[in-house]
């Protein structure tokens, strides 16, 4: 599976949240090494059995799953001759004692959860080994009866310290008068007992410390130090002793190698599949069926990244058609449904439930592909049209009937018209190929084309045209709109000017003239160049009018030709005034006036609430000022925020001092 397309999709946050479900590393180990499958006959089982785990864990106690502690390291030792220590028994104590309890767990289950307690068959309880170390060792050491001559020895010592008590008691008697403080403590793993540094030649024996104050002196008194010499050598002898009935464990467990790593991989299995049982518990996930024919249809599907905030989606792929194309307004959730189609198809093929109603389908597919803005451009220099390009070729170079293939955007970051041609070119060869495609898009062209073309369909995020918000609900079989006469009618355009709009695009007006007479070819496209590098550096074209705090009389006529297909017209008789409506051919927008021409022939014009700079051979007559607005009209109404035109009126009067009037900068 493509790893641009998962990480494209956010599967690597999908597996960081699972990972936290793990208890034990094998488990962890299971969960980075997750991937999308094809195999339908073993994701049927990797999704049943992890609905078991999800019942188990819903209806049930908790799973007795072993930690795994300690048990990596000694895996890995096993077979070099190593001797084990005690803590590395205590820790392969616990795991034996878990994997029976798991075991016992899981037999218990088998009704309940046939495919989950199989797994626990391939388990071995070990019994001989567990038991060797439960009468060898106890709570982190060697036990006496380990060993007959381990219980000799530590008999001995018993008597030798109680000898070497007994002679330090008497000793503390003795020098009492001379003793720092009443207490025996030990340096080096021997007696002494604190003598004033005045009096240390009154006893016989060595020095072996000295505090920090130098007053006093730590001293074995001579009459101890043989005792202490024979306790030492019985105490190396208790070592000898103990590390032989640990090489003896050591050497048993050897024997068990295989079961162990059986056991170990087992434990990891099971901890990975009640990961996703978990998982699946957080997100709502449920069981999906499946099918190898590109046939997708998801009921109140959430993306598991947003869960309860997103609202549910509704979608239907490959019955009727195989490419889908989304179309409606910016921040619709175009782009999240087709992130959520994606990463609820690459989960169910990784095993994982996903949160959607019971009963949806999906299809397993061999791969996805997907262009989705992730930041290609910037990394690469590029612009947004040649990352789309570079894209779409490496999704051409893998695509099969066997494909999802899922596009951002179509025919954005260039020449609409161009654009648009190239797009709907993509389109017929990646539904040649058979893929199974969902697109977004702005372009009618597009949707037209999607409408009239079999195996496609078109569909459409809502939108409420009263409160203008998104309603993130996906209709299929309807194409979206922009909603620009509703947006711009709703924050205060006059009503005569959206009449007017809706009857010239009803009408299907073309602009009356365009500068651009052949000799001038060559200088008009320059300008043009021009003017699209600084368009797209500066501002890029807004698709939708954005809520301003006053009413803004801007016609917003949506042109659904390309440009490349209006016509060649004289030069008009008069220059531009402020006020006319001009179409910006090669954008395909209409704008106002708010500047007129200069020496150079550069026109400022605004689109949008943007104000451009724009070569006035670019541009043609749309619809005079004097049509559009009433005679003696204040134009500044238009170009001038309300609180600019305030402190104007203000500055006519009087001078106020600190008065200014701000505009932006336009280059």
């Amino acid at each position: 599976m493509n790893q641009k397309a998962l990480q494209r999709l956010e599967y690597d946050k999908i597996k960081e949240t699972l990972m936290g479900y793990a208890i034990s590393y094998m488990g962890k180990k299971q969960v980075e090494a997750m991937s999308p499958m094809t195999s339908m006959k073993l994701l049927r089982k990797k999704l049943d059995e992890t609905a078991e785990a999800k019942e188990l864990l819903q209806y049930g106690a908790s799973v007795p799953i072993p930690s795994l502690e300690g048990m990596e390291n000694i895996l890995n030792l096993l077979g070099k001759g190593y001797v084990f220590s005690e803590k590395d028994f205590t820790h392969l104590y616990q795991f034996l004692t878990s994997c029976a309890q798991l075991v016992k767990y899981m037999a218990a289950k088998s009704d309940a959860a046939p495919h989950v307690s199989a797994y626990a068959s391939s388990m071995s309880l070990m019994n001989k080994l567990k038991s060797e170390i439960e009468q060898s060792i106890r709570h982190g050491q060697v036990i006496d009866t380990a060993s007959k001559d381990l219980l000799k020895v530590r008999k001995r010592i018993v008597v030798f310290e109680e000898r070497l008590k007994s002679k330090l008691d008497s000793l503390m008697s003795k020098y009492r008068s001379i003793m720092q403080e009443n207490v025996i403590s030990t340096r080096n793993g021997r007696y002494v007992i604190p003598i004033k540094k005045e009096y240390r030649r009154q006893v016989a024996g060595m020095v072996l410390d000295e505090s920090a104050s130098g007053q006093t002196v730590y001293m074995e008194p001579t009459e101890v130090s043989h005792l202490q010499f024979e306790l030492n050598g019985l105490k190396g002898e208790e070592e000898r002793e103990v590390t032989k009935v640990l090489m003896v464990l050591s050497a048993l467990v050897e024997e068990f190698t295989a079961d162990l790593q059986v056991n170990v991989e087992t434990v990891g299995v099971y901890d990975f599949l009640f990961a996703k049982a978990k998982y699946a518990l957080a997100i709502g996930g449920a069981n999906v069926e499946l099918n190898e024919q590109g046939f997708i249809r998801v009921k109140e599907a959430r993306h598991p990244l947003l869960g309860k905030q997103m609202v549910p989606l509704n979608f239907e792929i490959g019955y009727r058609y195989k490419s889908l194309i989304i179309t409606g307004p910016n921040t619709g959730g175009k782009t999240l449904t087709l992130k959520t189609v994606g990463l609820l198809t690459v989960m169910v093929q990784s095993g994982l439930l996903v949160p959607v109603q019971e009963g949806s389908l999906f299809s397993t597919f061999n791969h996805i592909a997907v262009d989705i803005g992730d930041g290609q451009s910037i990394e690469h220099a590029l612009s947004t049209f040649s990352a789309h390009i570079h894209n779409v070729i490496e999704i051409l170079k893998i695509t099969d009937a066997s494909t999802l293939v899922l596009i951002d955007e179509m025919a954005s970051g260039t020449d609409p018209g161009e654009g648009v041609g190239l797009s709907i070119a993509i389109l017929e060869e990646l539904n040649k190929r058979g893929a199974t495609v969902v697109a977004t898009t702005h372009f009618n062209e597009i949707k037209n084309f999607a409408a009239a073309t079999k195996g496609f369909e078109n569909a459409r995020m809502e939108f409420d045209t009263q409160t203008l918000q998104p309603l993130y609900r996906l209709r299929i079989g309807e194409a979206g709109q922009s909603y620009a006469f509703s947006i711009a009618l709703k924050i205060g355009l006059p009503n005569e000017i959206i009449e007017r709009s809706r009857e010239l695009t009803a009408r299907g007006a073309e602009p009356a003239h365009v500068i651009d007479s052949a000799p001038d070819q060559l200088e008009s496209d320059a300008a043009a160049s021009h003017d699209q590098a600084e368009l797209e550096q500066e501002s890029p074209v807004i698709l939708a009018p954005e809520k301003h705090a006053e009413p803004l009389a801007i016609p917003t006529v949506e042109s659904t030709e390309p440009a490349a297909e209006v016509e060649a017209a004289p030069l008009p008789e008069k220059p531009f005034e402020r006020g006319d409506a001009v179409y910006v051919s090669y954008l395909g927008r209409t704008g106002i006036v708010y500047e007129k021409e200069d020496a150079k022939g550069i026109v400022g014009v605004l689109i949008q609430n943007q104000k451009y700079k724009i070569n006035k051979k670019r541009l043609v007559l749309h619809i005079e000022s004097k049509d559009l607005y009433p005679e003696n009209y204040d134009l500044d109404i238009v170009f001038e925020t309300k609180e600019n035109r305030k402190r104007r009126k203000m500055m006519g009067r009087k001078y106020v001092e600190g008065l200014s009037i701000e505009t932006k900068s336009e280059e």
